[in-house]
């Protein structure tokens, strides 16, 4: 008797075909078999089940499971894990996975990470043992500063000296509230050379936002600097300026406190859904396997310098700052202001003989459309990465058009472990329509599970988890968001896992693929965002009762507000710049006198994205003159929005504009106006005002 649920008439080019006999007692009538197909069909992705009925049947015959399939769309592997699951739902209905004991064990273990033995040694150390090889090589360049080995270690020295002094004890938290500089470096290594936990503060940052981190974390003490100061009103943190901890007399030779593999290193707070930060601890084991991931991985040598473009509180500022001078190499620090001049940006990168660079991919689109107009040699350059945002294939093609002999690196990771867990580093444009994450480095163990924690077939798509020395502590002083995403491995009892609500897959090449979010969270400018802290933030502005923010064009944050009376939108947006950072504060906001609601009562999300979007067609007057229409279509390049939907009165950073679109705009025009120009003249009718008056 043959049994086919699944065909279509007609013969399968390039049949493949699989056998396997099914046990005694098996269910083999069409119900049976039908709800097995179903069930196989439900789990697995489009891309490894086969896109249509056409590439796959399966049959009953004479007590053996018969798979055939369309060679071109399913290998033999596939076509044989495929069966698996079929006689695994046949003959176990009630079963929780389809996996069998070797898929599971597969997916368990050789998915997993090489195993390396770590050094029992911390970051702090590795850089100690590179100053006693080579105390008087440039350990770090700032502009015209340059530090040696020697130098550099002395000044942490008397910085950790300085806090111990002030009874600094172990796992004391310490805020460095300081500019990206040279006497920044240093103080994060005092921080960990007196045992404390780092917690970076960027000096700019709201100072209520700042107060509730500080609180938040317990911090007991304050490392800054003259200037740096404005947002620590109100702390009861005892203060440090390095300025007074170098004046002091300490000594300078390392100071020789146990720091155990265990103990916190870092602590970097995230965007948290419930309106608080979310504060990530990760200990010093973790640390030190994800910067000796990057050393290894990007091909981080003796001499090779290593570029610091990250603002502070993005985590992977901290291995940029620190993984060069672990082999022997130099950081050179590349202030803001440079990194917001792209032109600026990349001769100091040729000039500063950069090895190694990481940015977002919206920054290297930046970058190649710089090269394109002015091209220049990277005669140094051996590996980029990019990271913070999913990479697209189309960014790929290009960069290896622009720099075919340059190594791009896809780095995957989270804060919550240890920052980056997965690496892609590509010669090549990849196969296939995205471009993977890659393998887990060493020591990290990535599943891919459903809502069960229950590994998925290969190829379908699922919850990616993490398990292993990357995984941090949880969130500090936060129990009960630390218990919603921080477990115990249920494969490897006594280790930690993290839940991180990213959707991927496997690929049948054994590297993870994304597949973006399960909830609310989003990525501005490369920083996790959680829509519901800036929606909490609405709340607490005076007249608004009810709010809601979606993201328009995957870019742009747009409010809605509701209340008894409008309130102005410049206030609206002041009062949340008062405890949100810029990236966070809605680019628009809309007034309504009420918000949209689904059957069940909730807030229509998709009725306000759709509105948003009408919205920001309804732009305020069409351009004019000549030099009014060629900045619109200006700003439609880099902005993403139709031109017919700019207007002449339209605000660049109302629309969405940041600092990085804003020197992308300026690339655009060849230069014909200067980041300064956009943010004095916002609106598109000065700003094509100044152009023309230039020509």
């Amino acid at each position: 008797m043959e049994t086919a649920p699944h065909r279509t008439p007609g013969p399968l080019p390039d049949i493949g075909e699989y056998a396997i006999p099914l046990p005694a007692g098996t269910p083999t009538d069409p119900a049976a078999l039908l709800a097995a197909h179903t069930r196989v069909r439900a789990a697995l992705s489009d891309e490894t089940a086969g896109a249509s009925g056409a590439d796959l049947r399966v049959t009953v015959t004479d007590g053996t499971l018969r798979l055939r399939y369309r060679a071109g769309v399913l290998d033999a592997d596939a076509a044989a894990r495929i069966a698996g699951y079929h006689l695994t739902a046949l003959a176990h209905p009630d079963r929780r996975s389809l996996l069998s004991e070797d898929e599971l064990r597969f997916q368990l273990e050789e998915l997993a990470g090489p195993v390396r033995e770590l050094p029992d040694r911390r970051v702090h150390e590795l850089f100690e043992e590179r100053v006693g090889k080579h105390p008087d090589a440039v350990a770090a360049v700032q502009d015209d500063r340059r530090w040696t080995y020697a130098e550099l270690n002395s000044r942490a020295n008397r910085i950790g000296r300085a806090l111990l002094a002030r009874g600094l004890t172990a796992e004391d938290v310490v805020a460095v509230v300081m500019e990206r500089n040279l006497d920044w470096m240093a103080a994060v290594l005092g921080v960990l050379k007196a045992g404390g936990v780092y917690l970076p503060i960027e000096p700019h940052f709201p100072a209520e936002r700042v107060a509730r981190t500080l609180s938040r974390a317990g911090c007991a003490f304050v490392v800054t600097e003259e200037g740096s100061t404005g947002s620590l009103s109100g702390t009861s943190a005892e203060t440090l300026f390095v300025d007074t901890a170098y004046a002091e007399g300490h000594a300078g030779d390392d100071l020789g406190i146990p720091v155990r593999a265990d103990q916190l290193a870092y602590i970097y707070f995230t965007s948290g859904s419930t309106g608080e930060p979310k504060g990530a601890m990760c200990e010093h084991a973790g640390f030190v396997n994800h910067v000796l991931a990057k050393v290894e991985d990007l091909g981080i040598g003796e001499d090779d310098v290593v570029a610091q473009t990250a603002p502070q509180c993005f985590d992977i500022s901290l291995w940029q700052l620190l993984a060069a001078t672990l082999v022997g190499g130099r950081t050179l620090i590349i202030g803001q202001e440079t990194v917001l001049d792209v032109p600026r940006f990349v001769d100091t990168v040729v000039r500063g003989r950069v090895h190694v660079l990481q940015v977002v991919p919206s920054y290297l689109e930046a970058v190649l459309a710089e090269l394109g107009r002015r091209p220049r040699e990277l005669a140094d350059l051996r590996c980029v990465s990019v990271t913070g945002e999913a990479v697209k294939r189309e960014l790929v093609q290009r960069w290896f058009a622009v720099a075919p002999g340059i190594r791009l690196a896809n780095a995957y990771g989270l804060t919550e472990t240890s920052d980056d867990t997965n690496h892609e580093v590509m010669d090549r444009v990849p196969d296939g329509d995205r471009v993977p994450l890659g393998r887990p480095v060493r020591n990290v163990r990535v599943y891919v599970v459903d809502e069960d924690l229950v590994p998925v077939p290969l190829g379908a798509p699922g919850e990616i988890v993490f398990s292993g020395v990357c995984v941090g502590r949880g969130y500090v002083n936060d129990p009960e968001r630390t218990a919603a995403a921080f477990t115990t491995d249920p494969y490897r009892p006594g280790e930690r896992l993290y839940r991180s609500g990213d959707m991927g897959r496997w690929r049948a090449d054994g590297k993870l693929e994304f597949l973006g979010r399960r909830d609310t969270q989003v990525k501005i400018r490369g920083f996790r965002v959680e829509i519901g802290e800036i929606e909490n933030a609405l709340l607490r502005v005076d007249g608004v009762r009810d709010g809601a923010v979606v993201v328009v064009r995957g870019t742009q944050l747009a409010a809605f507000c509701a209340g008894p009376e409008p309130v102005a939108a410049d206030t609206v947006r002041a009062r949340l710049a008062v405890s949100l950072p810029s990236y966070m504060v809605p680019a628009v906001v809309h007034w309504r006198q009420r918000l949209p609601l689904t059957a069940n009562g909730k807030t229509d999300r998709r009725a306000l994205t759709a509105l948003a979007e009408d919205l920001d067609a309804g732009a305020a007057g069409e351009p004019v003159t000549a030099g009014e229409r060629r900045l619109a279509d200006a700003w439609a390049e880099v902005l993403g929005v139709p031109a017919d939907r700019i207007g002449r009165l339209d605000h660049f950073f109302d629309r969405g504009g940041s600092s990085l679109s804003a020197v992308r705009l300026a690339i655009a025009l060849d230069r014909a106006v200067t980041l300064q120009d956009v943010v004095r003249h916002p609106v598109l009718a000065d700003l094509a005002d100044l152009l023309d008056r230039r020509s």
